[in-house]
């Protein structure tokens, strides 16, 4: 059958809906519970959480503007990018969607360039000279048209986001490279992972953590850093934040960077790999599971 607006018709189906309610009605491990989520938590706070610019505003509002990256733009039409007077470094992304970005810096490959525009949901670290408005706008303006996630069965909340580009500040690290992204996973207001993933655009690694810095022997996918890498400065008091910002919530996973003794904020990402997160060896599925109590109904 025929798509609609870039949606599969399974995807649109009252019956696939229907079967994917009943596989998911007694989720036990973490992804079953994401799937759960995705399914049936339509309250307007997840809407808040996925969109990039709004929930700018519910971080200011909880724990307050200063963990903010600068905004440079928020814009509805990509040929205003066209007119924004650009710093020498920064990060566009889609508002309304996981995954893309065009991240611009001195620090990026010397011989990085940005696809053609119909490649769609870019992911990219380029230098200034590389790159100019146009090509960025006509990137952007193929995000604008785009439908992020799998539809109003599984990642829905996207097709609620209003449709915009921001450009943001970029976050560099002591070495002019991107900083450690560091995610806290919050259940019921209170942290029990932590994430560490490094070297986005190089050699990447990700290791995982418990509250208290034990490390724990759990791959989800790339290599753990040899030899470990020191935490974060502010490990606790971005524990502290993170909580804060998941306690309005059963679950939520909080991206936060330590740069140079500043805490900023990411984002917040309700559905993590859209319920399918790699877990070796598969045990830790259930573990990431277990201190998540999924309600009977969202209210």
């Amino acid at each position: 059958m025929a798509n609609v607006d870039g949606v599969k018709w399974r995807e649109r189906s009252r019956l696939v809906r229907a079967v994917r309610l009943w596989r998911t009605r007694r989720p036990v491990t973490f992804r079953e519970k994401v799937r759960y989520k995705m399914l049936r938590d339509h309250r307007g706070i997840v809407v808040t959480f996925a969109d990039k610019a709004a929930v700018r505003d519910y971080v200011a509002e909880v724990i307050g503007e200063q963990y903010l990256p600068r905004a440079y733009a928020i814009v509805d039409d990509a040929r205003e990018l066209l007119r924004v007077d650009w710093p020498g470094a920064y990060v566009v992304k889609p508002t309304h969607g996981s995954g893309a970005a065009i991240v611009v810096s001195p620090t990026a490959s010397s011989d990085a360039r940005l696809p053609a525009a119909r490649w769609g949901w870019v992911y990219r670290h380029v230098r200034p000279g590389v790159v100019t408005p146009g090509e960025i706008a006509a990137i952007a303006e193929g995000w604008l048209t785009k439908l992020y996630g799998q539809g109003p069965n599984r990642e829905w909340v996207y097709g609620r986001v209003p449709r915009r580009i921001i450009v943001e500040e970029f976050l560099a690290g002591s070495d002019g490279g991107i900083p450690d992204d560091v995610k806290f996973f919050v259940f019921h207001g209170r942290c029990h992972f932590i994430q560490v993933d490094s070297g986005r655009f190089g050699r990447r690694t990700q290791d995982f953590y418990r509250p208290d810095g034990e490390r724990i022997p759990l791959s989800g996918g790339p290599p753990w850093a040899d030899p470990e890498r020191e935490r974060p400065a502010h490990w606790d008091e971005m524990i502290r934040l993170a909580e804060k910002l998941g306690e309005a919530t059963d679950f939520v996973r909080v991206d936060l960077y330590d740069v140079e003794g500043r805490i900023v904020f990411g984002e917040l990402t309700s559905f993590p790999a859209g319920g399918d997160s790699p877990f070796d060896p598969e045990a830790y599925d259930t573990e990431f599971g277990r201190p998540w109590t999924v309600p009977r109904r969202y209210t």
